[in-house]
């Protein structure tokens, strides 16, 4: 076996533990493996400021099981965050430092606590489970585990005003073969901005139910970051290392309109400069607020726009419960396809959609898919990403199917990966053959003729759910 590695010395006796898949910051297959997972930053800044330091370790940065064992001996404490599709590395994990550490605490948190607590429960190793936010509850925690019963209910802070600014040297660092591109602290380029690239956080909130969607299980409200910290923050990261551009990872960027105001106003002005930005809005508030919306294009530099548009079919869109329309998603459509047109006659990069598509929904028929891809095929400036729908615990629709046994995700595959078959009964090889372009004859009836042109082939397009 090679080492990638060489051991780190212990500094802690209590480990910080990163998840995903092994080798993601030794062989990262895209950019999204290599993202920085914020709620580890932010409850290391916040145990490193209260005086409880640790160490970090992550299964992202090794590339077999045994090497990150040998990571893990000598330490008395393991912190992990578990989200549903790292549940199963977390549970190898906390096997594996059990084995090395008998007397050793696992402390863990995350959505999957909250959302499917029972599975969390099951699992003798993880000594502690805490439910919920947890930044007023990880250093009490920390210091002393004995003093909680085994399942936590975490307080949160009310308002994101009262986070401390992350501090990045906290993130595990990528293998040395990738790290010129990486820009560590920082993150690497993605196709959406030139690096380094800034991630960050200015709300946590989506009001919206998506059936879809576990957020709102998890995630309980909470005041949106001030627009002059947001400004504040990245003007702090520009001086210290050079931001490229901006991905602001909130689920719902594109609300709370005097919010958005505020940073029309305030970011053109105040920022070192207006870096170019991704970030994700709706179909129909767009078609609520299209004034709101040309001026955050123009005037902010908004120039990746993710929408979870899902489906080009109303009777999905109902059924998702996605309170969006095939109309409100054409009025983006048009409204995105007019403002690429000018930016082009004008020299200037046209602002793209990153169109978020969701395939292989319980109950789709060929001609409800068919009208997504006609949708999709709408759109002039589009990176589309698409993605087959996973029934995930703390959803609606992910527990329906998984108390019918139509699930076929489990606790022990949680499981990301773009073609892998997730429900019973659905036709993956029609959307196989879909993606690839075969039905492309009945797509393009209705469409005009500069749309009829687009390659209907997007099997590159299909991502992890």
């Amino acid at each position: 076996m090679f080492n990638f590695w060489p051991q780190k010395r212990q500094q802690s006796k209590i480990l910080w533990l990163d998840l995903g898949d092994l080798g993601d910051l030794v062989h990262p297959h895209g950019p999204h493996e290599q993202w920085q997972d914020h709620g580890l930053g932010l409850l290391r800044t916040i145990l490193h400021q209260n005086g409880i330091e640790t160490d970090l370790r992550s299964t992202r940065a090794v590339t077999s099981w045994p090497e990150l064992q040998k990571q893990l001996k000598g330490y008395e404490t393991l912190i992990m965050n578990v989200r549903s599709y790292t549940f199963p590395v977390a549970r190898k994990s906390a096997q594996l430092f059990k084995e090395v550490n008998p007397s050793g605490m696992v402390l863990t948190g995350g959505m999957h606590a909250t959302v499917a607590v029972d599975e969390m429960a099951e699992i003798a190793e993880f000594d502690r489970i805490c439910q919920g936010p947890g930044e007023n509850t990880i250093v009490d925690l920390v210091k002393d585990p004995h003093s909680f019963p085994r399942v936590i209910v975490g307080i949160g802070a009310k308002t994101m005003a009262d986070w401390p600014m992350i501090d990045r040297t906290l993130w595990p660092k990528p293998h040395r073969r990738i790290a010129k591109k990486f820009n560590w602290p920082m993150e690497p380029e993605c196709g959406w901005g030139p690096a380094p690239v800034a991630t960050i956080l200015t709300n946590r909130v989506c009001p919206w139910q998506c059936v879809f969607c576990n957020e709102n299980s998890y995630i309980p409200n909470m005041g949106r970051k001030p627009v002059e910290a947001v400004i504040d923050e990245l003007n702090y990261l520009d001086r210290k290392y050079g931001v490229g551009s901006v991905v602001i990872h909130d689920s719902m960027f594109f609300q709370n309109p005097g919010w958005l105001q505020e940073w029309i106003e305030k970011y053109p002005a105040k920022a070192n400069k207006v870096w170019p930005y991704w970030a994700a809005g709706r179909s129909d508030t767009v078609r609520q607020w299209p004034d709101l919306f040309e001026a955050l294009v123009r005037e902010t530099n908004w120039n990746t726009i993710s929408i979870g548009f899902e489906s080009g079919s109303d009777r999905i869109l109902r059924l998702l419960n996605k309170e969006c329309t095939e109309e409100d998603n054409y009025f983006a459509i048009e409204l995105l396809n007019k403002l690429g047109d000018e930016f082009k006659s004008q020299g200037k990069q046209p602002p793209m959609f990153w169109a978020n598509i969701m395939l292989g929904i319980p109950g789709e028929s060929e001609d409800d898919a068919f009208k997504t891809i006609r949708m999709l095929k709408a759109m002039r400036y589009v990176y589309p990403s698409i993605s087959y729908y996973a029934p995930y615990p703390g959803s609606a629709l992910g527990y329906q199917l998984i108390a019918e046994g139509k699930s076929m995700m489990s606790k022990d595959n949680y499981h990301r990966f773009p073609g892998d078959e997730k429900v019973k009964g659905v036709n993956y090889q029609f959307y196989r053959e879909l993606l690839a372009g075969k039905f492309d004859q009945e797509i393009n009836q209705g469409l005009d003729a500069s749309a009829r042109h687009r390659s209907g082939v997007y099997e590159e397009a299909l991502i992890k759910a």
